[in-house]
Parts: C-alpha cells; structure tokens; sequence
C-alpha cells in the first residue's frame, strides 16, 4: 500500500475548486489531489499529472497544474508539520507571472 502525504485544506480549496471548476476539470482535480498525496511522487520528485514545482520568487510556495493548456493551477505550500497544505485555486484569467510577489502579497492571509 503507499504511503499517504497529508493534505490539509484549511482555505476550502477543495470547496471552491467544486463551485467553479468546469465539469470537464473536475475528475483531473481529483487525480492531481491524489498525486499530491503519494509519498512517492515527492519521495522520487516526479510530478506527471500536474507537473509540481517552485513559484520563482516566492517562498515557499509551488504551483500544481489542474490543466496546464487551460491554466486551472492550485498553489500549495509544505508546512512545518510534512503535510501539504492547499492555499488557493488560481483560474486561467488569474495568471502571476510578472505579478506574483504582487498577487501573492496581496493574498498573503491564504499563505503560511
């Protein structure tokens, strides 16, 4: 059996992700949650579904892709306690390149 990665999701992401996610993004949320969770995806640093990595710029803070071709992403941050710890769903219009010590500042209450 594989070892479980702690998600914990104090902002209601999961929430928020199933009022305004299409339809067609629901079950990829689901699977990158899931990739997310495996120890071993960290353990070995391998990402395929959701191609986790840093937020240039920012600490702390790494970027998950729902759909990388549409632009739904979460943005998840390691806590103290080894658990991953959701902070937000960004929507395609949402994009922080260029701005994101701008837009993460301006959220910063979402952030550890």
């Amino acid at each position: 059996m594989a070892e479980i990665k702690g998600l914990i999701d104090d902002n209601g992401v999961i929430y928020e992700c199933n009022k305004i996610l299409p339809e067609e993004y629901k079950t990829k949320l689901v699977e990158v949650l899931a990739e997310l969770e495996d120890n071993e995806c960290h353990k070995f640093q391998s990402f395929p579904k959701s191609k986790l990595h840093k937020v240039m710029g920012a600490n702390k803070v790494y970027r998950a892709y729902i759909d990388k071709i549409s632009g739904w992403r979460l943005h998840v941050q390691y806590g103290e306690d080894k658990k991953i710890h959701l902070c937000e769903v960004l929507k395609p219009v949402e994009h922080d390149r260029g701005t994101k010590k701008k837009t993460l500042k301006h959220k910063k209450e979402k952030y550890l």
